[in-house]
């Protein structure tokens, strides 16, 4: 049932991407983030797109593993579309069915916010497709060590961000066989109304809570055993180090940005009839 669910799953392999420095991959990701959301109409979209594209071909990650991190906001995907259909206003109407009114304003509206989410989505995904919870954990740490000066337990934080990560493709393995055991006794969570089927996901939840307490347990026992005390006084057997591929990854990601300004901005002189017909009000 959730075999499909690929975000904070490391896919291991050499790549361009799988080499760059971890903090430079949180701060484009940032980056992209930013730029999705500068992005007034489809042309910074486009510029959105294409870096992600060249970004999935220098990961070597397989494409299909990638689009499959949408399938976890599918659901909340198609309502929002729903309501953004529906509910967004306009000048030009195209369907008018008794209270449903549809404008082309909003149909322009709703795939300019898919796309975007879409987007943002397969950007997170790659994130940690491409980066080891331990790699997670360095670049978070390092990006935000002048906190350490306030006292702010950065590493503890990096730390309880990169065992959050690490432990979703575990739960999701314990969630499956939990249904598989529940199936196997007569349960049935794919028939009848939405209530029942709310009612039947108590027998997995409970196991589930059960079984992750347990490992938090465990975790925090081996932990202990191993004479764990925090970031005091604590050494690094891997230091991070820029290189030539960071500085790549910075000038195509400041260029996106650049170039998704830029299209904000001239848009309309360059393409005035496409723009005005697409325009998102």
């Amino acid at each position: 049932m959730l075999n499909d669910v690929t975000f904070g799953q490391y896919y291991p392999v050499k790549s361009f991407v799988h080499r760059t420095d971890p903090r430079v991959k949180l701060l484009a990701l940032i980056a992209y983030i930013v730029a999705l959301f500068l992005a007034k109409n489809f042309y910074g979209l486009a510029v959105c797109f294409i870096v992600l594209c060249v970004t999935v071909i220098a990961a070597r990650v397989p494409l299909g593993r990638v689009l499959r991190s949408v399938k976890a906001v599918l659901i909340l995907l198609v309502f929002t579309a729903v309501l953004n259909l529906f509910f967004h206003g306009g000048s030009h109407l195209l369907v008018h069915w008794g209270i449903i009114k549809i404008y082309r304003e909003g149909i322009i509206f709703t795939v300019f916010f898919v796309f975007r989410l879409f987007f943002l989505v397969m950007g997170s995904a790659l994130l940690t497709l491409t980066t080891t919870p331990v790699e997670l954990t360095d670049g978070i740490e390092s990006l935000l060590k002048p906190l350490k000066y306030i006292r702010f337990p950065v590493h503890e934080l990096a730390l309880i961000m990169s065992i959050a990560l690490r432990f979703i493709p575990t739960l999701i393995d314990e969630t499956n066989r939990i249904i598989s055991a529940q199936k196997a006794r007569g349960a049935d969570f794919e028939s009848g109304n939405i209530f029942k089927r709310i009612k039947a996901i108590v027998p997995i939840l409970i196991p589930l809570l059960i079984s992750a307490f347990r490992r938090a347990e465990e975790l925090g026992d081996a932990m202990d055993a191993r004479c764990y005390s925090g970031s005091k006084n604590r050494t690094k057997y891997k230091k991070l180090k820029l290189g030539w591929r960071d500085l790549i990854a910075a000038l195509l990601y400041a260029s996106m940005i650049a170039g998704v300004v830029l299209f904000n901005i001239y848009a309309a002189d360059i393409f005035p009839q496409i723009y005005e017909y697409i325009r998102i009000s």
